[in-house]
């Protein structure tokens, strides 16, 4: 009879502290989900649809309609960040947590970068899919992983299912790693890598619903990346469609970096060629939405859809045309910082916005609440959960880290840049609700009043740049935990300082 009122009691002790989303490393600070008590049974836990695409910006969700119903059935994050525009540090970024910094991971070759520097730092075994598994769930890894991982190398720790390709950015003629098995596809129709995604998690989903296990499934497509390679369905899809050019288009900003500067206009010629790779980008990203509501209509069929969190985003966004800069990314502007984070699933309001600041690390801690598993101390990110729950946490974060190591010129990268498409040096950066500050390695800064001058065009940093921004940059760099990295992301009492008087937006050329 003890033993049974013993169980009893730690059942419902462990049911209050999932239902509280209490679980977080000790003496971390928890963002708590209020959930009105109830008599029901408790709710079996969550499941994840995780869809991350490469290169992917804010301009393309409104050609995708099944993304375009997903912000109607969920909530977007209007301020979400990426830690570094570059696909490996973002995507190691979003495994574990951490600022590049902690993780290691500043690049996609080389030995602060790519696939061996995250196994080397031992990132591995910090993803949440390593903590999701050892909590009974089902996952699966699906698309691309990190730059440098090839067919030949061992799916990592964390991941049941393992469909991975090493270099798919053609779609078609690749190897893929299913789980210890390689596999070759060529070039007929029903190769196009996409699809072959969309086949594999929709088999995913229906195999895990018949054991009943909570699953996390990520699928990660190389679209819209380059070559922008459409499926023969949809090529030619898009070809009247004009690039959405904002005034920073063609324009440099007052007072640019010496990386930047110097920029002739884009001749037509050049235009040209952006609206064609924007139209082929729109064309490629069609088969990415098809997917998406692929797998709606899968779990619908399986009575999962209401039970699981549905995440779409990106790795990084992309620049084409905007400071005179040839398709890329790389820099701490907001044209390759910002991308999307829509979400739907259990307790998300329909047809909401968030504007809290956000970024990348906070996928992780994210999934691990929601799932119920403790969020390690080494964590530098934030729960979400609240915020996906349409709550307005008091004393939210009020900057963002965006760290990068530079120049990338590295033939063997497939993200290797020349200074036409922008190869900036190294540099820090944060962003706040209302500016951007840069500080490079050679000293220059960069200051962006984004209240006043959202296109971040004048670069005001000659005039001074606030004692708080400085601080907060010193401490977001130097911050190496949980506890650490949420008080560095607030800024420093401004308290006695002078204002500082901001002159009118301004552009050149």
């Amino acid at each position: 009879m003890m033993g049974k009122k013993l169980l009893a009691a730690l059942a419902g002790l462990v049911c209050a502290l999932l239902a509280a989303g209490c679980a977080t490393a000790e003496g971390a600070p928890a963002t708590l989900i209020k959930i009105r008590p109830s008599s029901h049974k408790v709710a079996p836990r969550p499941n994840f649809v995780f869809i991350l695409t490469d290169d992917l910006s804010w301009n393309l969700v409104s050609h995708m309609p099944h993304v375009m119903a997903m912000e109607k059935a969920g909530e977007r994050l209007t301020r979400y960040y990426v830690v570094d525009s570059l696909c490996c540090p973002s995507r190691s970024a979003i495994f574990t947590g951490e600022y590049p910094h902690d993780d290691g991971v500043y690049t996609n070759v080389g030995a602060d970068g790519g696939y061996e520097s995250y196994v080397s730092n031992g990132d591995n075994n910090k993803s949440f899919a390593v903590a999701l598994q050892k909590a009974g769930y089902r996952t699966a890894m699906m698309g691309k992983y990190l730059n440098g991982y090839l067919a030949k190398d061992p799916p990592a720790p964390g991941w049941d299912v393992w469909d991975v390709v090493g270099d798919g950015y053609n779609e078609y003629n690749y190897t893929m790693k299913e789980n210890r098995k390689r596999f070759y596809f060529g070039h007929k129709p029903q190769d196009y890598l996409t699809d072959v995604l969309s086949n594999k998690a929709s088999s995913f989903i229906s195999t895990t619903a018949r054991t009943g296990k909570p699953f996390m499934l990520e699928v990660a497509t190389f679209a819209p990346h380059t070559p922008f390679v459409p499926a023969p369905k949809y090529a030619k899809a898009d070809r009247n469609l004009q690039y959405p050019k904002t005034p920073a288009y063609n324009k440099l900003p007052l007072n640019p970096p010496s990386w930047l500067k110097n920029r002739p206009p884009l001749s037509k010629g050049e235009q040209r060629v952006i609206t064609r790779d924007y139209q082929k980008r729109v064309e490629d990203d069609l088969s990415v939405d098809d997917m998406i509501g692929r797998l709606e209509t899968e779990l619908r069929a399986k009575g999962l859809l209401k039970n699981t969190y549905f995440v779409f985003s990106s790795d990084n966004a992309y620049h084409m045309g905007e400071y005179r800069l040839h398709p890329g990314k790389q820099t701490a502007f907001d044209t390759d910082i910002h991308v999307p984070l829509i979400v739907t699933g259990p307790g998300v309001p329909a047809g909401t916005a968030a504007g809290q600041l956000t970024s990348n690390i906070d996928l992780c801690p994210t999934f691990e609440q929601l799932a119920g598993v403790p969020i390690p101390a080494t964590v530098d990110g934030h729960s979400l959960a609240a915020i996906w729950h349409g709550q307005n946490p008091p004393d939210w974060a009020q900057a963002v880290l965006i760290e990068h190591h530079g120049p990338d010129d590295d033939p063997d990268d497939p993200d290797a840049q020349n200074a036409a498409e922008a190869d900036p040096p190294s540099y820090e950066a944060i962003r706040t609700m209302t500016a951007l500050y840069v500080r490079y390695s050679n000293g220059e800064q960069e200051y962006y009043d984004t209240a006043a001058d959202p296109y971040e065009l004048d670069n005001i940093a000659g005039q001074g740049v606030p004692f708080a921004l400085k601080r907060a940059l010193y401490d977001m760099v130097n911050c190496h935990s949980g506890v650490a990295c949420w008080a560095a992301s607030h800024l420093p009492s401004t308290k006695g300082l002078p204002a500082l008087a901001i002159r009118p937006a301004r552009t050149s050329g």
